[in-house]
């Protein structure tokens, strides 16, 4: 059999037999003396990524009444990448696994296994073809986003048709069909999809207008179609309202953008406005309301040596986009919403994120970073976050500085920050009647170089609040012998408890062991509960008692 009928043979089989068609596809790549010889010459790579949780009760923190701390005592997760290109063909493999895990629901043991993404990708001539799972995104991702952020649980690829085309050098049209993964479906399927259907088309381009002006101009279009059984249990909701809170669902939203990076020497400026048609999403009350969403987005930026500034401004009404409104929290979410606020990676000044609001929002930010001297780095941040009828959400004042190779021995560099913060608690954590928290944080970070190898980092935060569980007082020491050790210990200690009796300390020991491109960690961890954030999106987190160990691993 030659390569043309080959290849023939392997995508009529994914045509008609689905995944099946995959398992076909596969036993035609490994085996027989089409293989053995074409191996040879093509690219495989891949990698392993593995966490395992062991839980141990903890009522005093709240480690306690979910499956895993009254009875399983383990959770698992795991995902193994495979990745092979070989006549113009890229081919992609991964397996996904979870026993009794708590990532899919912090409150839920979920077990399931199976193949979670497979894609196939070609370039003919100007025509890039993608079949299967893909991830991509239409802008900054207002209308559309497929991605993962796997500690959130979160993995929203596509599974369908990706078609792009090159109309020049500078242009370029895409149109994505499919339905959205949904990766923890009933009876611990993985790979199970959404039964709504998306379909997308977009541009982007490029102008060069002269040497100092480009322009990069875009937009887009999503329509997503509902199925019968999400808008049965949709009717099924409405037909219990008043009659002044009935409407008539629809089946099809549109959502459009168009959107534009202008840059002119130093200055670029980014704009992208974007609105969906009517559709049932659940409004402010908790009901299904018949909507139009708009969001309207823009980030200035100038820079040159030494300086750099950014503002950036959102204003948000009612851009839900889902699958369909029956999904809650993460499920089934179409697009990403970008956040208007610093994303913090200190402990304390961690430990409250806002989260992009899709009802109602109005968000401001200043970032701000300078090199006054030579060793000397600064940032200045500021940012407001309201609802659209003015009450405030989220505001933080953020100054930080870095001095490097500080000392005669130039081993020494020191950051030095504080950071405010007013976060409302009641609107980003539902917890009716609280108080907006009002925290100070002041940190520092101290890095010494012993030699080439060995590096002793500290950190010491400590944040006052006399809202939620009160001030905490933490510490971290960490040791690292490159590229094979490291070591570390944090203490965050509930100086001042509003919710315990005791003082509470919340510690972190962990060994973190790599040999060539292999990675060992083991921790120790007691962990308060709280929000965490990746990227703008956050879930919450519960108490956490137990031990970690991870494995990441590529080849």
């Amino acid at each position: 059999m030659n390569l043309t009928n080959t290849v023939k043979t392997m995508w009529g089989a994914i045509s008609f037999c689905g995944r099946k068609g995959l398992y076909i596809l596969l036993v035609a790549l490994l085996s027989g003396p089409f293989f053995n010889n074409a191996f040879a010459q093509g690219s495989l790579s891949g990698g392993l990524q593995t966490n395992g949780n062991f839980f141990v009760r903890d009522t005093s923190i709240g480690a306690a009444n979910t499956p895993q701390y009254d009875n399983l005592f383990s959770g698992y997760e795991g995902w193994l990448n495979l990745n092979y290109s070989n006549f113009g063909f890229d081919l992609g493999l991964r397996f996904d696994f979870y026993l009794n895990s708590n990532l899919p629901d912090p409150q839920a043991a979920f077990t399931g296994q199976g193949i979670g993404n497979w894609f196939i990708k070609r370039k003919i001539h100007k025509l890039d073809i993608t079949a299967g799972h893909f991830y991509d995104q239409i802008g900054s991702g207002i209308i559309f986003r497929a991605y993962e952020e796997r500690l959130l649980g979160i993995d929203n690829s596509l599974m369908g048709l990706r078609l792009a085309y090159d109309l020049s050098d500078n242009w370029k049209v895409k149109t994505m069909l499919g339905r959205q993964r949904n990766p923890f479906g009933s009876n611990g399927v993985v790979s199970s999809t959404y039964k709504p259907i998306i379909a997308s088309l977009s541009f982007d381009g490029y102008v060069p207008v002269s040497d100092d002006v480009q322009l990069a101009p875009g937009g887009g279009v999503v329509n997503r179609v509902l199925d019968e059984e999400s808008m049965a249990l949709i009717v099924a909701d409405i037909n219990t309202y008043a009659p002044i809170d009935s409407f008539i669902p629809k089946y099809n939203v549109y959502a459009f953008s168009l959107y534009n990076t202008l840059t002119v020497k130093d200055f670029s400026w980014y704009i992208e406005g974007a609105f969906k048609t009517n559709e049932a999403i659940v409004g402010p009350e908790g009901i299904l309301v018949d909507k139009f969403g708009s969001v309207i987005m823009t980030n200035l930026s100038y820079s040159r040596k030494g300086f750099g500034i950014t503002v950036q401004g959102k204003r948000v009404e009612n851009f839900i986009l889902r699958t369909s409104p029956n999904e809650i929290l993460n499920e089934g979410v179409i697009n990403f919403l970008p956040p208007t606020a610093r994303q913090n990676t200190k402990r304390l000044a961690a430990r409250y994120n806002a989260n992009t609001s899709e009802l109602s929002e109005w968000a401001f930010q200043v970032d701000l970073l300078f090199k006054p001297a030579k060793n000397i780095n600064a940032a200045l941040n500021f940012s407001n976050i309201t609802d659209l009828d003015g009450n405030l959400l989220f505001r933080e004042a953020f100054a930080e500085a870095r001095f490097k190779n500080l000392g005669t021995t130039k081993k020494w560099t020191t950051t030095l920050g504080l950071q405010y913060q007013e976060y409302n608690q009641d609107f980003y954590e539902v917890k009716p009647g609280v108080p907006n928290v009002i925290s100070v944080v002041p940190m520092t970070e101290i890095i010494y170089k012993i030699d080439r190898k060995k590096t002793i980092r500290t950190e010491v935060q400590y944040q006052h609040t006399q809202q939620d569980f009160g001030s905490f007082f933490y510490v971290l020491g960490e040791f690292t012998i490159a590229p094979s050790w490291s070591f570390s210990f944090s203490n965050m200690v509930n100086i001042k408890p509003r919710k315990t009796d005791e003082r509470e300390s919340y510690y972190d020991v962990s060994v973190g062991y790599t040999h060539k491109s292999n990675k060992f960690t083991f921790a120790w961890v007691k962990q308060i509960e709280g929000i965490v954030c990746t990227g703008g999106v956050c879930r919450f987190e519960p108490a956490f008692n137990g031990a970690r160990i991870t494995l990441n691993s590529s080849f």
